[in-house]
């Protein structure tokens, strides 16, 4: 079997799970890994959406080998394709285990599927183009792209004010009744 190495690019991040990130025998739970690399996987994204980005898929996700307490993990993440509003990235872990001798595993690979978001949370349209992210930021003003459209479509028919429902009048009837 061929040794495994560290890819040459840098990693986006690099973490050393403690005692608390794992179960009784030392192994780390798969939840915190996948934590772990949604962060990893949201660097390139939100660098690519010149913003705030959020999980919208994992489309794959595979545990290879088990990661231990004391191991160095190194997340490699590279955007394998821009969508109109999404942006789909590519995770890489690999566990440096120091024991007697520095052995390297790759011990996780995932792909997952970010999506642009203005600063309230919802889509913000379009993925710039790459000759224009390197100009400038996304532009100011209303948002753009097909989502954005519904959204404000939406917005013109709700009323003003919040939300009337069931739930306020039957809380209002407890107070009053």
């Amino acid at each position: 079997m061929n040794p495994v190495t560290l890819p040459q690019d840098k990693p986006v991040l690099r973490v050393m799970p403690m005692p608390t990130d794992a179960n009784i025998h030392g192994d780390v739970f798969g939840g915190w890994i996948m934590a772990q690399v949604d962060i990893a996987g949201a660097i390139p994204a939100a660098r690519r959406a010149n913003g705030r980005v959020a999980t919208i898929a994992v489309t794959s996700f595979l545990f290879k080998n088990p990661v231990f307490v004391g191991d160095l993990l190194s997340f490699h993440a590279r955007v394998i394709k821009t969508g109109t509003t999404s942006v789909t990235v590519e995770v890489e872990v690999y566990a440096e285990r120091m024991r007697l001798e520095t052995e390297v595993v790759k011990v996780t690979e995932a792909t997952l599927v970010y999506v642009a978001t203005l600063p309230a949370g919802p889509p913000q349209g379009r993925i710039p183009e790459r000759a224009a992210r390197r100009q400038t930021h996304l532009p100011a003003g209303p948002p753009q792209g097909r989502i954005s459209e519904r959204a404000a479509r939406r917005q013109t028919h709700l009323p003003a004010g919040p939300p009337q429902g069931r739930i306020p009048e039957r809380a209002a009837r407890r107070q009053t009744g």
